[in-house]
């Protein structure tokens, strides 16, 4: 691939759908697959999966790692972790996908969703500060925090844990979106707290689902003995907890090992993506990065100019053969939780919600894909 993109000269030439982000998998990802097959290892346990924890570790900068099946799962991990209980509130942002919620409703608690601020686009650290404030004088602190690291911008965790830790409230980092992308803060397991990513299919890596829990060696330990359905080291498995059945197969941690390999390669062709979106569309805003020194560029996420509806601008795309998403709608938004408390702040998840598009990004775009898309956006959608 070209280190820039050019795009000139193929307009008006369309084949296959464009997708938002699709699996890149290769030749690795099959040997990869047939290795851990041929090993006799078809469970979640073995070879690869130690493997892929180690390798995942030593590049998110972490103290420990565990391989679970999904994100979500180890969100729930994470906030059984900091001591998460029934009754108890969660704080968390409003401008992300459901999961984040979802796994605090799992625990049996409830989420109080809370606005962004514009320099990240993540839960901001001032609207934070108010709340936690105000819940104080009422003895009413929430169990614990937690921010989204959306689309690959993360979050400003120097300001946020230093508020978090002026109330003791513990902090819970949704790092699914942002796996390569390095901070004030460093690497995304370097955060002093328990940091959860993502490997769904449509993440910059893949293990077709899965996730990784990052935090200190206890904590991933216990982590590891829930994940495997708390068995205690007894031939009639002894239970003295509540355990899960979250740990990644050897097999898909065999698929994780090769993506890993070529994570920075996929930065670097979602980077030449975002900046080709960036030059055609400069009148756009798009994700902002002030706290985040190299993002992944997972999505490339840009504000629509005002008047324009990014639902019927994704529509006029898909007929374009063109997968496009709005940007998130706001959890304080959504029918499941109409209920729940929302503390606002600089309406940033509204806006997100209300200009938001989200551009195909995927790493094995072509220069011709991504042409296809500039020009249905400059021809079908701000022309429309």
């Amino acid at each position: 691939m070209s280190a820039t993109i050019d795009v000139a000269g193929t307009a008006g030439q369309q084949s296959e759908p464009v997708l938002l982000s699709a699996p890149d998998v290769g030749p690795l990802e099959r040997e990869a697959l047939l290795r851990a097959f041929d090993s006799g290892w078809i469970a979640p346990a073995g070879p690869e999966i130690d493997a892929f924890e180690e390798e995942l570790r030593d590049y998110a900068s972490a103290q420990a790692c565990v391989a679970l099946s999904s994100g979500t799962a180890a969100l729930h991990l994470a906030l059984l972790a900091v001591g998460v209980k029934p009754g108890d509130e969660v704080v968390v942002q409003s401008a992300t996908f459901a999961a984040s919620a979802f796994a605090v409703a799992h625990t049996g608690a409830v989420p109080v969703f809370m606005d962004s601020n514009w320099g990240t686009w993540c839960l901001d650290p001032e609207v934070l500060r108010g709340f936690l404030h105000a819940r104080a004088a009422t003895d009413s602190l929430p169990a614990a925090v937690m921010p989204v690291d959306l689309f690959g911008s993360v979050a400003d965790y120097q300001g946020l844990l230093s508020v978090c830790g002026e109330f003791g409230v513990p902090l819970v980092r949704d790092a699914a979106e942002s796996l390569g992308s390095v901070s004030s803060t460093g690497p995304v397991g370097a955060v002093a707290a328990p940091s959860v990513v993502s490997f769904n299919g449509n993440k910059i890596i893949t293990t077709s689902s899965g996730g990784a829990l990052f935090a200190d060696r206890d904590t991933v330990d216990h982590a590891r003995y829930l994940s495997t359905q708390a068995r205690q080291p007894a031939m009639h498995y002894e239970h003295l907890d509540i355990g899960f059945n979250y740990r990644l197969s050897n097999l898909l941690a065999a698929l994780g090992r090769a993506q890993l390999s070529q994570l920075e390669a996929k930065i670097q062709r979602r980077t030449e993506i975002a900046a080709a979106y960036q030059r055609a569309f400069s009148a756009m805003q798009w994700c902002p990065y002030e706290h985040t020194s190299r993002p992944n560029h997972w999505l490339s996420v840009g504000l629509l100019p005002k008047g324009v509806d990014p639902l019927a601008a994704c529509e006029l795309l898909h007929a374009e053969g063109i997968q496009a998403r709005p940007a998130w709608k706001p959890m304080h938004q959504q029918p499941v939780f109409a209920t729940n408390e929302y503390v606002g702040g600089q309406g940033v998840a509204n806006e997100l919600f209300a200009r938001g598009i989200c551009l195909p990004s995927g790493s094995g775009m072509t220069d011709r894909e991504v042409e296809r898309v500039i020009n249905a956006v400059s021809s079908v959608v701000l022309m429309a």
